[in-house]
């Protein structure tokens, strides 16, 4: 499957990894092209965070492991695209 897009919560500790340092572990992955990680949720030990990768053909399996080598944990995809483009999220209208 090639996959272009994902969004996935994921949380790690306050102090470790550094932001930074998990989006340069992220860029490593085979397929990634882009990363985008913004903080969605800030408590007393843990940092939740959005990220959005982008590429092609996204190694999903060694994209996790390197999430897990940084020091973060994956909760749940929240978004998935594969194909030979990208669709953009339309809202229904009710």
């Amino acid at each position: 499957m090639n996959i272009r897009r994902l969004v996935l919560d994921v949380d790690k500790a306050i102090t470790r990894p550094a932001i930074v340092d998990l989006a340069q572990s992220i860029g490593g992955v085979a397929g990634v092209q882009a990363v985008n990680i913004t903080v969605t949720e800030i408590d007393i030990e843990t940092v939740g965070m959005d990220v959005t990768v982008e590429g092609d053909g996204i190694d999903y399996a060694a994209l996790l492991q390197a999430i897990e080598s940084a020091g973060a944990v994956v909760n749940s995809i929240d978004q998935i695209v594969s194909g030979d483009r990208l669709i953009e999220h339309v809202p229904r209208m009710r």
